[in-house]
């Protein structure tokens, strides 16, 4: 299904969806733009797809914070397109499976810090970005710091979010904050794959 809803060009890697846009159905009340990261032959690529009124319809979200962002990836989701990216207000915002990729977690996560909004300045919120792309792998061929071996992976497996506060990689207290307070019972590690557990390690 191609998308024919209004697409403006900000820049030659940037194209907006009007906050005007009343929707495929006419129903939309956007809250605030959607933004698109893509060059024209991506966006011609893009708007094959009906992701686009995806990243329209998540402008409507309660608590959005400035725009509805896609990245040049994005194709159709569940609710929310996959490569979809919205900041939500504390307070009035939202947290939406939709927009985790619950069905296979993406790697997403919600991340609380102690950090106040006023704490971050433009040059904070670059050195905080640097540091987090240092530090958190990323991208096709990425390593982790942390290598495990083969009991150890099992134990990861066995005991999920409990082996990482016990070596140190969290707080006692992150664990109330997990579903299932950290780690599955029901879990069997006999059915995770040598080829799963060599990737992990």
């Amino acid at each position: 299904m191609n998308w024919n809803g209004p697409l403006r060009k900000i820049n030659d890697y940037r194209f907006e969806i009007p906050s005007s846009y009343p929707g495929a159905q006419q129903n939309l009340h956007m809250k605030t733009s959607g933004v698109i990261y893509a060059d024209n032959s991506m966006i011609e690529c893009i708007r094959m797809d009906n992701a686009p009124e995806q990243v329209a319809n998540v402008t409507m979200l309660p608590g959005i914070v400035g725009k509805s962002l896609a990245m040049p990836d994005i194709h159709w989701g569940y609710g929310f397109p996959i490569g979809g990216v919205a900041a939500m207000d504390e307070e009035s915002g939202v947290v939406s499976p939709g927009g985790v990729g619950y069905d296979i977690n993406c790697g997403v996560r919600l991340v609380r810090t102690n950090l106040q909004f006023t704490d971050l300045n433009p040059q904070k919120i670059q050195a905080l970005v640097d540091e987090m792309f240092i530090n958190v792998p990323s991208g096709l061929g990425s390593k982790a710091k942390v290598h495990l071996n083969r009991k150890q992976l099992d134990d990861v497996l066995k005991l999920g979010a409990k082996w990482a506060i016990e070596n140190g990689y969290g707080w006692k207290e992150d664990a109330e904050y997990l579903e299932e307070h950290r780690c599955l019972e029901y879990a069997d590690i006999s059915k995770t794959s040598n080829e799963a557990k060599q990737r992990g390690a």
